[in-house]
């Protein structure tokens, strides 16, 4: 595939400049800006299946899929057609409808939860999900792990992942210290901290809080049995374990990360939280748990809890048209098509003598360039952010959109046909040259460099 000149796109600039005149850095969520990497954030035009159009006429295989929701790829037929049938009905009601019931039985027929509560956004879900769970146990202290992200919530922006990383902000102004002295942050994947911590402050724990398998410092997998330790130890203890999915629910497999860790271990969460492809592309996201810890939720408990737009009609009929569409012929493809990227992908910097480490869980990924495999969000910050910016652009100028972050994710779709996969792979080689350039290692390594681990051989 030709180079693209992405340093001149004028319609981008163009819509940038009014953008920043009237929007706070000219965007409305930190990470689609350019700041880690440079340059100008493209303004998308229209997407179809795994490919990106800007408005100034680019092209481009996506590998963020707007974060992870587009499991099926951009503009499916069948969902699409769902969404338009669900607006000539309306758009909102403001009363219960039937495809919110319909979303929340897919959602428990796919994992342990007995019962859910739809809201608009995953900071919403975390949000209550605590809440929740500081009602349920009438305790104060939540614990969270250093690189989780689990939303913008006051409380939980501590060492928070990906968003704060990229733009290398600790914690944030705004967020009194009164809002996160009951919340601890403890390193992931390190027991001796977690033993350490419920020693301490065990009777006054409400709940512990992760990132089923985190992506949000990119995808670090779970140590062996960790999970399961959490959830013991909480029982343990009286704290609720609460299972982040926003990211990986329904994308790191049918049954999300929990499918892949929980289901064969035979731990289950109290709560667990969901968004992105559950929205099909929409705001909605969700929380749910056991029954009797769910029925503590107004209107039937104390806990309050609301939200105007929550399980909208339109939002949920696109995530029931999604979930119903994901069948374990679209898991083993993007599986399949995730395999063949990270391997050329690992071939291509081993190639140009780029240390790196590639980790997996279920059909997510990312390619930290460091040296080790990474364990924690400690880890995560020794990759080299020069050289991913270097690599970035030279995809995004061999027509491929990477997240804009050395802390992402990265993301395929059931519509990534050999068309898509062959440009990622065409555009390889020269992107492994130019991080080798950046990081003045641009002499192949006979030795070879890179690391790959799966979501099973990572623990």
């Amino acid at each position: 595939m030709p180079t693209l000149d992405t340093g001149h796109v004028p319609a981008s600039d163009a819509l940038f400049a009014r953008a920043r005149a009237v929007t706070p850095g000219g965007v409305n969520s930190p990470v689609r800006a350019f700041n880690a990497v440079g340059g100008t954030p493209r303004f998308i035009r229209e997407a179809k299946g795994p490919w990106l159009t800007d408005v100034d006429g680019n092209r481009y295989v996506d590998l963020i899929c707007s974060w992870g929701p587009m499991l099926l790829g951009h503009a499916h037929p069948e969902v699409q057609a769902a969404v338009q049938a669900a607006v000539a009905r309306g758009t909102s009601y403001g009363t219960p409808t039937e495809p919110e019931v319909e979303l929340a039985e897919a959602i428990v027929r796919r994992t342990p939860v007995e019962e859910v509560r739809f809201v608009s956004s995953g900071t919403e879900a975390t949000m209550s999900a605590i809440r929740l769970a500081r009602g349920f146990t009438g305790r104060d202290v939540v614990i969270k792990f250093a690189g989780c992200y689990h939303g913008h919530v006051d409380a939980l922006l501590a060492s928070a992942g990906s968003g704060l990383a990229t733009f290398a902000v600790p914690g944030t102004p705004g967020v009194p210290a009164s809002s996160t002295e009951l919340t601890l942050v403890l390193p992931y994947n390190d027991r001796s901290a977690v033993d350490k911590a419920f020693e301490e402050y065990g009777d006054r724990i409400a709940c512990l809080i992760t990132e089923a398998a985190p992506g949000n410092m990119g995808v670090v997998p779970p140590a062996d049995g960790f999970n399961g330790f959490l959830a013991d130890i909480c029982r343990r203890h009286g704290a609720l374990f609460i299972s982040d999915e926003v990211m990986t629910g329904f994308r790191a497999s049918r049954e999300g990360a929990w499918g892949l860790d929980g289901r064969p271990e035979g731990w289950t969460p109290d709560l667990m939280t969901f968004g992105k492809v559950m929205g099909g592309g929409f705001p909605a996201a969700a929380f749910g748990g056991r029954a009797d810890i769910m029925q503590r939720l107004s209107p039937v408990g104390p806990v309050y809890q609301a939200g105007t737009l929550s399980g909208n009609p339109v939002a949920t009929t696109a995530g029931l048209a999604t979930l119903r569409l994901a069948t374990d012929e679209v898991y083993a493809h993007i599986g399949a098509a995730a395999d063949t990227v990270k391997s050329a992908a690992s071939e291509a910097l081993t190639a140009a003598g780029v240390p790196h480490v590639v980790q997996s869980v279920g059909t997510m990924f990312s390619i930290f360039l460091t040296e080790q495999p990474v364990a924690d969000f400690a880890g995560a910050s020794t990759t080299d952010v020069a050289a991913y910016a270097a690599f970035f652009h030279a995809m995004l100028g061999r027509g491929v959109y990477l997240p804009p972050s050395a802390y992402e994710a990265w993301f395929l779709s059931s519509a990534h046909d050999d068309e898509a996969v062959d440009t990622i792979l065409a555009a390889l080689p020269d992107a492994a040259q130019a991080a080798a350039a950046a990081s003045g290692l641009d002499r192949p390594s006979p030795s070879g460099s890179g690391y790959s681990t799966s979501e099973k051989d990572a623990r």
